[in-house]
């Protein structure tokens, strides 16, 4: 199998705050597969690290108040691209995140509060068809 997953969850330092979301039971579960790991943020030109992020409507907005919606837009079509280029037969994604948050998102307060919601990255998987399960998932195969 071929499969995408959050590069943070293999150990990649891109996450907001400099550091990684590394799952060592995804690691394991994955030895056997193929893994086609990618950060829509930072493939959007984004910093590690970087102002922290949520979706607030249609737009990504950072702490501060500036728009980075097309950084995230711009990232997720390219993480798409990847998917398809190597046709992927699902993805593994972190939650909670404004790109790769399936089930549950952040707010848009800043406060830690989540709300039912994909990320814009998760949105475009979907559009394909591409199946999608979150890093907290009891069963991936």
């Amino acid at each position: 199998m071929r499969i995408l997953v959050s590069a943070c969850l293999l150990g990649y330092n891109c996450k907001y705050n400099g550091e990684n979301n590394y799952n060592s039971n995804i690691v394991e579960l994955l030895k056997e597969h193929e893994v086609v790991p990618v950060c829509p943020e930072m493939l959007g030109g984004l910093s590690c690290p970087r102002i922290p992020c949520e979706k607030v409507g249609d737009k990504i907005m950072d702490k501060e108040g500036n728009d980075c919606t097309k950084q995230f837009i711009k990232g997720a079509e390219i993480a798409l691209n990847i998917a398809k280029e190597k046709q992927v037969d699902f993805a593994i994604l972190q939650r909670r995140s404004p790109s790769c948050g399936y089930s549950l998102i952040y707010d848009g307060t800043f406060n830690g509060n989540l709300i039912v919601g994909s990320g814009i990255f998760a949105q475009k998987l979907q559009s394909l068809d591409i199946p999608i399960m979150e890093a907290e998932s009891e069963k991936f195969f």
